[in-house]
């Protein structure tokens, strides 16, 4: 099963978006389930329902930092490189949906207001596209660290 796959069974598992995509790459973070669903879960909804950056977004970038990101912070190289890495993803997701706004991808999606989770049904599934924007945005993910190895393989360090 790829990430792609996986991350959509796991949402329709009941795992939010961000938890659906970050919890997929749980063979390259080496973190358990349980860990892996709990960093994530403050991501989902847009950022706990409020409809701002989607959760797949988040969830993606937070594979991208544990697998690319930087820890020095006098690295200035390292930190324009991961950014870049970032941009590059927003730009694909947004080349695909136009936009990276949970609101946005949710336009004409009936929704219910407040903080409390939908129930996750039939019609729940069937009425938004974020089985597909988990879908994507683990693609985008497997694509940029499939690019950065190759990358890598073709300019190894001296």
């Amino acid at each position: 099963m790829d990430h792609a796959e996986k991350a959509r069974t796991l949402f329709l598992e009941g795992y939010n978006c961000a938890q659906a995509v970050f919890c997929a790459f749980d063979d390259l973070t080496g973190l358990d389930r349980d860990t892996s669903a709990r960093l994530a879960s403050s991501f989902g909804g847009g950022m706990g329902r409020l409809r701002e950056v989607c959760g797949t977004v988040s969830g993606a970038l937070l594979v991208l930092g544990l697998a690319c990101g930087y820890s020095d912070p006098k690295d200035p190289k390292a930190k324009t490189d991961h950014y870049h890495l970032v941009q590059e993803f927003a730009r694909r997701f947004r080349e695909i949906n136009g936009t990276i706004i949970c609101r946005e991808l949710l336009s004409g999606v009936r929704t219910k207001p407040g903080n409390e989770p939908e129930e996750r049904t039939a019609e729940y599934y069937a009425s938004r596209p974020c089985l597909r924007h988990v879908g994507e945005a683990a693609a985008i993910v497997d694509d940029l660290l499939s690019q950065r190895e190759q990358a890598a393989s073709a300019n190894p360090p001296l």
